[in-house]
Order: structure tokens, then C-alpha cells, then sequence
């Protein structure tokens, strides 16, 4: 009987009513149909039924928009599972050993202080067991094996699985945190610290999604170009539900789907908690992400609910349990998690309908179904959530996991806010646990002070399975494995061109840095081992000319008529290209950057990246990917374009780069070059391939910032010992006058400044009388770090002096530092010179304005310098102070 209460369905204006209808009668009879369902029926019946003809289309082939969210249940329902190809019992004794071991390594040092966290792990450990058991792919085959980018927080559960296997000692697991001494383990995965056995640096949030998305798009690159075949291997990356409020999580998304890496699969694991409390605490992160990954073209599988609650939802013919389900807020579903069973009835078992369910359950079952029955927590939900997504084709697919932080760790942790601060269990803890996980510990061993590992014996039958299972998917892991022969060195005519200038014509240096990597690419040997990456500014960097002959990368090809293929440096993508422009996207060029720097390690395969970008939009902006890099390890080329804060006319504050040398500093694997002539960077690039592709490479990446003004290219000097001085920082370019009379100095500087040095030296001669020798300082930080090491040596009783104390040693009169970068840059150097030591630079931010006016501004420009020069030999006494104030008025420097 109709329901007058019920509203009926009005027709609405939409974008539809712009499309041709070529059957009305046919739309209004279906309109009337959904309108008789929502009267007779309810508007639930009438969004199922609309949800099941949506899923009938898309198995059918229908093209529709997706939709974007589904209920709050398990999308591999109970009788769609599928049969489970292991132990099972095996494999809980297995997880319970590690999930023992995990917290009794965290807890023995914390009496130290070290920290660690517990409760991460206890969340995911089936996640990350049943991957282990039966997903994820070793290297011990042809291929590479998967890439994990494992949660850095569950370290210590990988950590014991690892000493399960044999791969670490009891020992080790004591010097978790531990590592001045030598053998110690790192708190997370580093590889830097641990390089035989972890890949990915994943602690740093959000950049572990990041990365995962970019080495699988990279795993493709590879095998369209024909240099490794990656079609076996499969990019997984844990993550947490917190985690994925970092925007760097979710920045690739779309990349992802938009070119069908099927080859990746995101486990996030959504225990509803972050660091402090509640994920979203008023709503519900599971089905915002799963909206948020529909709505980028995902593949989605939830698994929410144990075994226990199958048969309720069997039995919710009303539907109101999975209302219910779907209505609780995150925040209440962690409270029913931590209290009794007639809080649960109370506050949820809401109405007559669910009264009933749960009316056959004991109050333990009913405890049961929010403490423990978590889809995450049972080893079949999520094989059947892992099969689901590695049997799924065309696009990438995350599993969200529903679990307890803090599972199996006792009331005291399960469920709390504070749980991820709890560093320790206490012996009473220890002794509930082991009765929890049934593990045949007898109390003699938890009558100490401090908790034991345990092991069953490297010939249980627990480390047997875990061998089998690991030796039928390829071998053991995490693992990182180094098997890369040296790259052949290139031959000598592509930087020759370079050392004997540029003859009449003005170029910058930058272009001067791409036509040598054009010239590199076209190698026999090694030229496809290049892989330039731009984040959409190829054309300001003058690579448009890559574009037909690389070819920019697309695995679509090109499925349309460029605008400009008749022209001779038309856009061309293909899917064998070489050239890999981001779009915009800075943070994502670094992380395909780090894919590639790290191919020699991750597939065998040395590639040597070429990244080039603003100056001011890399270590600024990216920074922490940039550390990441040199955890991981990587080799590579790092380019700042338009670099220095003067440079870029017009472009004002945000685009003047004084800081990226500074930053760049900071990261030990960063090997920074501020070249002034084109002939330093040939020099320069053929140094960095030896060092990190020759017979004994080295972890590092170079870091050179290029310039876009356009000035003569010199040849390379005839100078003895040049290379070597540009290698390790700073030459004499262009001395004094021999045997001139008169007043002496030393003028130090780098890129661009060069040439305001040059003319400095030019303007102090002929109108002051005072002459200067120039340097060109190729590194500011490298002639620092070298210092620093001759001091360590000294501190060992070693003789030994810095190369840029050597190089300076009896030149006359006081030195003075300039560049177009912060005077903390030159400044690295000062306590090494023994003249009297002064720099100039470009402090504060930048501005718009032509680049000699803008020089003038930061007192940078040539006759700044002959000024300051002036000053500092008044100040020796060596010219009189008037001259001083006469050099201002004559420039103009007193206006």
C-alpha cells in the first residue's frame, strides 16, 4: 500500500537535460518505477536497487561514472572468499613469535630511553604476515622481486621476522636504536644504515605513498624501454590512516590511475588512530578514503569485519545493521573497542532490530566483535582482501584494513589515545600477552628484570614454513641487494666541446649543461641510461629539442596530432620515450628522481638521472625528499636552473634563489657545485659519472646550480692542477698583473659572481691601483668538508691541512668572498683562511628589477666590490681611508 508520508521522486534540472532523450516515454516509465520503489518500499530499497543495476552495468561493460562510496562492510563478502593456500595455525604461531619479540625489543630499551613504538605493529601484523606468507616476491628469480614501503612505526615486527629467519641475532635486536657502536639496528628502515636490508626510507610521512607511485611508474619506464623486464614485480606500500593527511600521500593518486599501474597496491592500515587521538573522530576516514581513492580512478577492497560478524550481517535482512555500521563515528567505534559488553548494547545495539541480533550473543561475543573481530586482525579477510587486489587489472588498488591499535597488547594499550607514546609493557603485561598469543614461554623465563626474545630453533617447524613459503615467492625480504656493474665511462668529445668554449657566442650556463647532457645521450653505451626529468619547464631550460629526438615518455603513446608537428621541435610523446616531463610538480619529480637514482640497487639497473628545475622550487621545497635521497642512497644529478638571487630579472621575491646552496649543505650526500664557466661543468659531470658510476661508486648525488645569463664560455685554462682545483673546489682564475706595483688582494667567488669579480679586478687596477687575483670557487661546501676532514685527522694525530688553506697559502693581502647566494655560503670557508676574511651576498629576499640594478641593490655589483675591497685594505692600512669615500661618490654608491 502507498505511504502518502513518503515523498516522491521530482524530477530535477541536471547537465543530462542538455543530451538528446530519444525515448521520453522510456525515461518517464523508469522515473515512476524508482518513485513507486521509494513510496512502497523506502528510499534504502531504492538506492540498493540502483546500486546493483550501477554494478550489473559496469560487469556488463557500461561505461558510468563511479561511484564513490559503499557500504561499511567487506567488499569480498564471506562466500566470495577465497581458498587460503597456507597453514593457517603455522602462520599464527609465526605471527605471535613476532609480535612477542616486537614489543620485547622495544621494551628493553626503554629503561635507556631509546623510544620505539609498539602499538603500530600490534595493528598490522597480518597485514603484513600475509604478504610475507603468500604476495610478496623475493629477488632470488630473474627479475626484482616486489618493492615493499613498509610503515617506518612497525619496524620492530619486521625486525623480528627478520630474527626469526636467521638474518639477525639476538644481539642485534638488543641494539635496536643502538647504533654508535656499530652493530646496532636503526629505529626505522634506512638503508643508509642498514643497506642489506632495507630499500625504502618510509618514516618521513607521507613520502613512502609518494615514492611507492613513482618507482612503480618507473618499474614501467623501464620495461617500454626495453631495459629490464619489470612486469612480474608489484610496488606495495603500507601506510597509516593519519598518515594519509600528509598531502605528498594522496598527491599522485591520479597518476597512478591514469596510466593503469596495476602494478601497485596501497594496504592502509586503518586502526582510526592517529599520534594524539582519532583519526577523524566525528566521521569516518575509511569511506572518506574511499571516496577520495574511487573518485581517482582506484580499484578499492575494504576490509572491515572478522569472521564473527558474518553472521549477523547474514541475518540483518532489515538492512539496519549495516546502517548502523555505517553511521557510528570513528571515535565511537574506539571507545566500543575499550569497554564492556552492555556499553556495546546500549550505544549500539540500537532499536528493536539490532536489539534482536545481538540478543543470541554472549557478552563475551559481543566484547569479541569490537575488540578483536577487526578485518585487519584475521589472516582470511586479508587474503582474501590481497587476492582481490593483485588479481585486479587496469588500475592501481589500496585495501583499507580496518583494525585496533595496540592489538593483543592488553587493555592498557589497545584502543588508546595514548598508545602511540606507550614505549613498554611491564612483566605482568608480558606474562597476559604470552597467554594471549599462547606461546610456550614458561614463567622461569619472565622472572627476570628484563622480558627475553624468544626463538623456537633454527630447525622448528615454525622457521621451516617461513623458509618454504619465503623460498616458493623468490627469496627472503625486505632486502636490498647491489649487483650493478659500472657503467662504461663516456668518451672525451662531448665535454672537450665544452672545454674549448664558446668561441664569439654568449651562452648561459645551463644551456651549456644541456647541450652536454644531449651530447652524453647519444652515447652508444651508456647514452640510454639517461634519464632527464623536468617538472613542466623543459622550454624555459632550452630541452625542447629532446622532444623529437627522446621523446617524452607516455604509455599511451600519443593518440593525438600535436599542434605543432610541423615544426622541426614538435612535441612528441611516445611510449618508449626517454624525456619524463611531471607536469607540475616538484615534489614528484624528486620522487621519480629517487626511483631512478636508485635502480642500480633496486632492479641491478644503474640509471643516471638528470633533474633539472628552478633553483628556488628544489631543496626549498623539497628538502626532506631530498634527504630521503640520500638515505635511500641514490646517484644522480640534481640541477638547479636559474639559480642565484639576481639572476632571474623580473621574476621578484619568491623566484630568487640566495638559500639552496645552504640548504643543500646540510644533506651529507649532496656533492654541490656552483660552476661559473661552461668547461666546470664538463669537468665537473665527468668527475660525478666516475664517482658514482665508475669501478667504486659512490653514494652520493650531485648537486650543480646553473645560471640563464647569457656570457662568453672561455676555453679551459692551461693552468696546472685546474681540474683537480675545480673537482675540489677553488683555482686561481686570473691572477694579478705580474710584477705589478701597488696595493694586493684576493677576490673569491663563484657562478655568476664570477664576472662581477672580473670587472672588480679590472676597475681596481685601473683606477685605484690595487691588484687582485680572481678564483673561481666552484664549491664552497666541498673546500668546507674537506677542512673538516683535514681536522678530524688532525684530532687523530695526523698532519694535515686544508685544500683550500694550501691554495690560498702566501697570497697576498685580504681576502674577499662574493656570490649571488646568502654570505653564510662563502662564509662555510672562513675559519680556514689565515688572511683577514670578509664576504659579500645577496641576503634577504629578492626583488624585481633589471639584474644591474638589482646587484647594486644587495651591494654585489662590480664597483660594490671595488668599494668593499677598498675598505678592507683601508682597514689594513694599506690604501688611505679617504679613498674609501672617494670610491663611493665615484660610483654611487653614496646616493
Amino acid at each position: 500500500m502507498n505511504d502518502p508520508s513518503r515523498p516522491t521522486v521530482s524530477p530535477a534540472i541536471s547537465e543530462l537535460d542538455q543530451l538528446p532523450d530519444r525515448d521520453g516515454e522510456e525515461t518517464d516509465e523508469w522515473r515512476a518505477s524508482l518513485d513507486a520503489v521509494v513510496r512502497n518500499a523506502g528510499p534504502e530499497r531504492a538506492a540498493y536497487l540502483m546500486r546493483r543495476v550501477h554494478e550489473f552495468a559496469e560487469e556488463s561493460g557500461t561505461r558510468l561514472p563511479p561511484l564513490l562510496s559503499s557500504d561499511y562492510i567487506n567488499t569480498v563478502p564471506a562466500a566470495a572468499q577465497p581458498a587460503f593456500d597456507g597453514d593457517l595455525e603455522m602462520e599464527s604461531r609465526i605471527t605471535a613469535l613476532n609480535r612477542w619479540n616486537a614489543a620485547a625489543m622495544v621494551t628493553r630499551g626503554s629503561p635507556l630511553g631509546l623510544g620505539g613504538h609498539i602499538s603500530t605493529y600490534a595493528s598490522a601484523a597480518w597485514l603484513y604476515e600475509i604478504g610475507f606468507h603468500h604476495f610478496f616476491r623475493g629477488k632470488d628469480g630473474d627479475g626484482s622481486g616486489d618493492q615493499l614501503f613498509l610503515q617506518g612505526h612497525a619496524s620492530p615486527g619486521i625486525y623480528a621476522r627478520v630474527f626469526l629467519e636467521g638474518r639477525l641475532s639476538a644481539g642485534q635486536l638488543e641494539g635496536f636504536r643502538r647504533e654508535a657502536g656499530g652493530d646496532g639496528l636503526p629505529s626505522y628502515p634506512h638503508p643508509r644504515r642498514l643497506p642489506w636490508l632495507w630499500e625504502f626510507p618510509t618514516v618521513s610521512m607521507g613520502l613512502g605513498p609518494l615514492g611507492a607511485v613513482y618507482q612503480a611508474r618507473f618499474n614501467r619506464y623501464l620495461h617500454a624501454r626495453g631495459i629490464k623486464d619489470t612486469s612480474a614485480s608489484r610496488v606495495w606500500a603500507f601506510l597509516g590512516d593519519g598518515e594519509t593527511d600528509e598531502p605528498e600521500s594522496m598527491a599522485a593518486l591520479t597518476l597512478a590511475s591514469r596510466e593503469g599501474l596495476d602494478n601497485l597496491t596501497f594496504v592502509v592500515n586503518c586502526n582510526l588512530q592517529r599520534l594524539d587521538g582519532p583519526v577523524r573522530s566525528n566521521s569516518k576516514i575509511v569511506q572518506e578514503l574511499e571516496a577520495r581513492f574511487r573518485g581517482a580512478g582506484w580499484k578499492v577492497v575494504k576490509t572491515l569485519w572478522g569472521e564473527a560478524w558474518d553472521p549477523l550481517l547474514a541475518r540483518d535482512t532489515t538492512g539496519d545493521l549495516v546502517r548502523r555500521l555505517g553511521e557510528v563515528p570513528d571515535a565511537q567505534l574506539q571507545t566500543l573497542a575499550a569497554r564492556d559488553a552492555a556499553y556495546a548494547r546500549k550505544n549500539f545495539f540500537t532499536g528493536d532490530a539490532l536489539s534482536a541480533l545481538s540478543a543470541s550473543l554472549s557478552d563475551a561475543q559481543v566484547v569479541d566483535l569490537f575488540e578483536n573481530s577487526r578485518g585487519g586482525h584475521e589472516p582470511l579477510k586479508v587474503y582474501a582482501a590481497y587476492r582481490a587486489a593483485v588479481e585486479h587489472r587496469g588500475a592501481p588498488t589500496v585495501v583499507l584494513a580496518q583494525t585496533v591499535k595496540g592489538h593483543t597488547l592488553g587493555s592498557a594499550f589497545e584502543s588508546r589515545n595514548a598508545n602511540h607514546q606507550m614505549k613498554k609493557l611491564t612483566m605482568a603485561q608480558f606474562r597476559e600477552l604470552r597467554d594471549v598469543l599462547e606461546l610456550p614461554i614458561p614463567d622461569s623465563a619472565l622472572a627476570g628484570d628484563q622480558v627475553p626474545f624468544w626463538h623456537p630453533g633454527t630447525d622448528s617447524p615454525e622457521v621451516r614454513y617461513l623458509h618454504e613459503r619465503r623460498a616458493a615467492l623468490g627469496g627472503p625480504l625486505p632486502l636490498r641487494r647491489v649487483r650493478a656493474a659500472p657503467l662504461p665511462q663516456p668518451p672525451a668529445k662531448p665535454f672537450e666541446s665544452l672545454e674549448k668554449g664558446s668561441g664569439h657566442q654568449e651562452i648561459a650556463t645551463t644551456m651549456a649543461l644541456v647541450r652536454l647532457v644531449k651530447d652524453l645521450m647519444r652515447d652508444e653505451r651508456s647514452g640510454a641510461r639517461w634519464v632527464p626529468i623536468v617538472p613542466d619547464e623543459a622550454r624555459t631550460f632550452g630541452m625542447e629539442s629532446m622532444f623529437p629526438t627522446a621523446g617524452i615518455y607516455s604509455p599511451q603513446g600519443q593518440t593525438y596530432d600535436p599542434v605543432d608537428a610541423d615544426q622541426l621541435l614538435h612535441y612528441r610523446e611516445t611510449a618508449t620515450g626517454q624525456l619524463l616531463i611531471e607536469g607540475i610538480t616538484e615534489a614528484g619529480s624528486v620522487a621519480e628522481f629517487t626511483a631512478a637514482a636508485t635502480s642500480y640497487a633496486t632492479h641491478g639497473e644503474p640509471m643516471i638521472p638528470f633533474y633539472i628545475f628552478y633553483a628556488m622550487f628544489g631543496f626549498q621545497r623539497t628538502g626532506d625528499q631530498f634527504w630521503a635521497l640520500g638515505d635511500q642512497m641514490g646517484r644522480g644529478f640534481v640541477v638547479g636552473g636559474t639559480a642565484g638571487r639576481t639572476t632571474m630579472t623580473g621574476e621578484g621575491l619568491q623566484h630568487g634563489d640566495g638559500h639552496s646552496h645552504l640548504l643543500a649543505a646540510t644533506n651529507p650526500a649532496a656533492v654541490s657545485y656552483d660552476p661559473a664557466f661552461a668547461y666546470e661543468i664538463a669537468v665537473i659531470v665527468r668527475d660525478g659519472l666516475r664517482r658514482m658510476y665508475g669501478e667504486r661508486p659512490e653514494n652520493v648525488f650531485y648537486y650543480l646550480t646553473v645560471y640563464n645569463e647569457p656570457k662568453h664560455q672561455p676555453a679551459m685554462p692551461a693552468v696546472p692542477g685546474i681540474e683537480e682545483g675545480i673537482v675540489r673546489g677553488v683555482y686561481r682564475f686570473r691572477p694579478a698583473e705580474p710584477g705589478a706595483a701597488g696595493p694586493r688582494l684576493q677576490l673569491l667567488s663563484s657562478g655568476t659572481a664570477v664576472h662581477w669579480a672580473l670587472r672588480a679586478q679590472e676597475l681596481l687596477a685601473s683606477d685605484w691601483g690595487v691588484h687582485a687575483d680572481v678564483w673561481s670557487v666552484t664549491s664552497w661546501t666541498e673546500l668546507r668538508r674537506d677542512a673538516m676532514r683535514a681536522d678530524d685527522a688532525r684530532m687523530r694525530g695526523e698532519e694535515s691541512t686544508p685544500f683550500v688553506t694550501r691554495a690560498l697559502a702566501g697570497a697576498p693581502g685580504p681576502v674577499l668572498a662574493v656570490s649571488d647566494w646568502m654570505r653564510q655560503v662563502p662564509d662555510q670557508i672562513s675559519q680556514w683562511i689565515e688572511q683577514d676574511y670578509y664576504s659579500l651576498g645577496t641576503d634577504g629576499f629578492g626583488l624585481s628589477d633589471t639584474r644591474e640594478d638589482v646587484r647594486r641593490y644587495f651591494q654585489v655589483d662590480a664597483e660594490s666590490i671595488v668599494v668593499t675591497a677598498l675598505d678592507r685594505l683601508a682597514r689594513a692600512g694599506q690604501v688611505p681611508s679617504a679613498t674609501v669615500n672617494q670610491a663611493r661618490e665615484r660610483y654611487g654608491l653614496d646616493r
